[in-house]
């Protein structure tokens, strides 16, 4: 999932008196307005289509091959099921919007629906998701370097290092950099990246399949029920990327057309999504590893372009996730709290926190699955649709709209349930 966490940066303390309160809100949003994306409804059609796309194709296509063998084939009709959900769980949000034109932000819908309590709710489970996913970036990377130079170690004043450990560590000096910058402009047109990404490695594992040596033999199975709350887990992982629409609708030059192009995002990404599956579980059946690079012959040149590419994504990726937390955290602190090297060190601090916890949950899957059961579906799927019942008032009035929704938040409900349940077993499990 690659979200666009620098439109989101705003989050009330509740313990302060309203005067106090009122004014670190002003200055929040003050803040959001700097991370926008372009001047308000200047963007085009074609670019929020780019945009769209490259919030919802993300490091998820790496693990929806390992979604799909865990599930079995009939899952995949599970994939299309979360599609929909968020599809229109999306247009939901749009509805929110066009209900009050003073909501800009994710944030802001659940404030309008919940007061200041959702305005924290909202924040916090993003705040959340955005560390989660760049200790992810961490793990992925650590595997993948661990992939290209098995034999790969450090030793430091007498202690041994072991590959893995040491690539997760040397990436974070290497990104952490990128954290203590200023304008984030440069990484923000590097980052917008993910189309093309997603493009590359589809099209590698492709070739690798087809041309490599590797082939498209395995059968799989039909269904596993006890896989089912992974992979469900992990295709909502794949389409996480509510907290950026609102940023893309306000600043949307035809906004009548926002529909459409959510439309085209989904579909786009959906046969993504669905073509790598097939092809990684063709391609390795039920051996297939929670990242599929981890499974790519490293000697052949096609399957080298994908764990490149896999690599160099999440670094000029990582630090847009870390410095909405750098920000939140700088806005809770007094004056003094916010000069320059309070910011390096709340940076810093949050990256050596990041490479702890990689190095304590070294399992991409299962990270990435805890994710997509309580947080992206919580985010995408639940929150959207009880602000949208709350602010429109469908709460109060039975029919057809009022059940649709109640079905797609019961749906929500039961994949965080098992999802949560699931992925916190297996994440136990290793130690």
């Amino acid at each position: 999932m690659d979200t666009m966490p620098h439109d989101e940066i705003s989050l009330a303390v509740p313990l302060l008196v309203d005067k106090e309160q009122h004014r670190l809100g002003c200055k929040l949003r003050d803040v959001e307005s700097n991370y926008s994306l372009t001047s308000s409804g200047s963007t085009s059609t074609f670019k929020t289509v780019f945009h769209g796309l490259n919030a919802l194709s993300g490091v998820g296509i790496l693990s929806i091959p390992y979604a799909l063998s865990s599930g079995g084939w009939l899952s995949l009709i599970l994939l299309f099921v979360i599609s929909t959900a968020a599809f229109y769980t999306g247009l939901l949000i749009q509805r929110c919007m066009d209900l009050d034109s003073n909501i800009r932000t994710y944030p802001d819908i659940g404030e309008r629906a919940f007061g200041n309590k959702g305005r924290i709710l909202v924040s916090v489970l993003m705040y959340t998701e955005l560390y989660l996913v760049s200790t992810g970036f961490l793990i992925l990377e650590g595997d993948n370097l661990q992939n290209l130079f098995p034999n790969m170690g450090i030793e430091v004043a007498g202690f041994e290092i072991g590959g893995r450990q040491s690539s997760v560590i040397i990436v974070a000096l290497i990104i952490l950099p990128t954290v203590w910058l200023d304008d984030m402009s440069i990484l923000s047109y590097i980052s917008a990246s993910g189309v093309i990404a997603s493009a590359i490695v589809l099209i590698s594992i492709f070739w690798t399949g087809a041309f490599d040596g590797v082939g498209f033999k395995e059968k799989g199975t039909l269904v596993s029920w006890r896989g089912i709350p992974t992979a469900l887990s992990l295709y909502a992982f794949c389409y996480c990327a509510h907290p950026v629409f609102p940023t893309l609708y306000t600043f949307m030059k035809n906004k009548r057309q926002f529909s459409n192009v959510m439309l085209l995002c989904f579909i786009l990404c959906s046969f993504s999504y669905a073509s790598m599956a097939v092809m990684g579980y063709l391609m390795f059946g039920p051996s297939v590893q929670s990242q599929i690079t981890l499974n790519l012959p490293t000697e052949k040149l096609s399957s080298r372009l994908t764990i490149y590419t896999t690599l160099v994504s999440p670094i000029t990726k990582y630090a847009l996730m870390i410095i909405p937390i750098v920000n939140a955290t700088k806005s809770w602190l007094p004056m003094n709290g916010k000069k320059r090297p309070f910011s390096l060190f709340i940076g810093t601090a949050l990256v050596i926190s990041n490479v702890i916890v990689a190095l304590s949950l070294p399992f991409f899957g299962d990270l990435m699955s805890l994710v997509g059961a309580f947080l992206s579906m919580t985010a995408s799927i639940i929150l959207p649709s009880l602000c949208y019942m709350k602010i429109s008032g469908t709460y109060q009035r039975f029919g057809f709209e009022m059940v649709v929704l109640w079905t797609v938040v019961l749906l929500g409900v039961a994949v965080v349930i098992l999802g949560t349940y699931t992925s916190l077993l297996e994440i136990t499990r290793h130690f």
